[in-house]
């Protein structure tokens, strides 16, 4: 790994109100998961549309990659000597220890009932890792031991090896989705869950949720297949996302099967359009891509830190075309993947209109299509995509 911070972002000017942080579920708002506005780039040009009216804006031959990682329960209690916090169990490593962050919970914890006390109740707040050697008592009996940050760089993240009991056990027993102060509160792990989600065999997933998927719904699966969109699999378990903000990414397992990878080498050939839904299907496509744009079957891979960045190492994308993504923080590390694909001129368009318009932001929000401009045939627009 890295240990440089990542470069700023295109948005860091731009201030997105609290108010347009989406506090809960869309189904908790409106008529269900696909009850959410669609925000559609083409270039510069910005278009405004229900996402049930996805389909419209696709076209046959066009595969969607997505993500069929499970979210994890993975907020546990716990205490440091008299300290009460929170532990995100964000990735395991190679070796068998976790990556964790250590949180302050919310100081409406346990007692509360007026305004925002629901709010604070399961959120929590950042908070310094470590120190080295520190053992944190976890419930059922368990404990973990602080060893060393991810990198020389942050603060938050440090690998612990858990002692006295499966972590993939204690979650199941113990664990909460992880949540933050913006939503309103609590809710079933199923909320997290997106239709594409599949168990996987050694209880493993995503320490939040790949929620690009989440509009997702089985009938407008049908109807996309109906008109010829195809979808393509792969599988990556997304580590916490409250590190993202200028600092140095981190290794993240993942899956191409050879499958998906014949689907999209093939549609590439044939003039198809690959369409990433999600952050997490961009990163787990461009690691596998080849030199030469070609996608190769990787099996319990390792996203290598840094690959995300292409913006700062001018190579641009090599296989997506186009992106369904979440609305995220001017600051989010996220945004330099967009501006790779899209083109910076387009994500600063895309943005203010979003800000303009009230769209909500965050894992409950609303999303964001980002097509290649095919009215432009200047090299220098071309280039931002393959």
């Amino acid at each position: 790994m890295t240990g440089a911070a990542v470069g700023r972002t295109a948005l860091e000017g731009l201030r997105v109100p609290d108010a347009l942080s989406a506090r809960v579920p869309a189904e908790q708002r409106g008529a269900g998961r696909d009850d959410v506005r669609l925000l559609v780039s083409r270039g510069t040009e910005v278009s405004h549309h229900a996402f049930r009216e996805l389909a419209g804006q696709l076209r046959a031959g066009d595969v969607l990659v997505v993500n069929t990682s499970r979210t994890l329960p993975a907020a546990v209690e716990g205490r440091l000597g008299g300290e009460r916090l929170v532990v995100h169990f964000s990735t395991r490593g190679d070796d068998g220890r976790w990556a964790v962050e250590l949180r302050t919970p919310g100081t409406g914890a346990g007692a509360g009932t007026g305004a925002g006390a629901g709010r604070r109740k399961g959120a929590t707040s950042a908070r310094a890792g470590g120190p080295a050697g520190a053992v944190v008592r976890l419930p059922g009996g368990g404990h973990l031991v602080l060893e060393e940050p991810l990198d020389p760089a942050g603060t938050r993240l440090w690998w612990a090896r858990v002692a006295g009991g499966d972590v993939a056990g204690l979650l199941a027993r113990h664990g909460r989705a992880i949540r933050y102060a913006y939503t309103e509160r609590d809710q079933p792990l199923s909320a997290y869950q997106t239709v594409f989600a599949l168990p996987s065999p050694d209880g493993s997933g995503s320490a939040e949720m790949p929620s690009a998927g989440r509009p997702f719904t089985a009938r407008l699966v049908a109807e996309l297949v109906s008109r010829g969109v195809q979808f393509a699999p792969i599988r990556l378990d997304t580590g916490v996302a409250s590190v993202e903000a200028h600092e140095p990414p981190y290794p993240e397992r993942f899956e191409v099967p050879a499958t998906t990878a014949r689907l999209v080498n093939a549609a590439v050939a044939g003039g198809g359009r690959i369409v990433a839904v999600g952050t997490t299907a961009v990163r787990a496509l461009e690691s596998a891509a080849g030199p030469g744009g070609g996608v190769r079957a990787e099996a319990c891979g390792r996203r290598r830190a840094g690959r995300i960045w292409w913006s700062r190492r001018g190579r641009g994308v090599r296989v997506v075309d186009g992106l369904l993504t979440g609305l995220h923080e001017p600051a989010a590390s996220h945004l330099l993947m967009l501006e790779a694909i899209a083109g910076r001129p387009a994500l600063e368009r895309a943005y203010t209109e979003a800000v303009r318009h009230l769209y909500l932001w965050h894992e409950f929000g609303d999303v964001h299509l980002v097509l290649p401009d095919e009215t432009a045939h200047s090299p220098s627009c071309a280039s931002n995509f393959r």
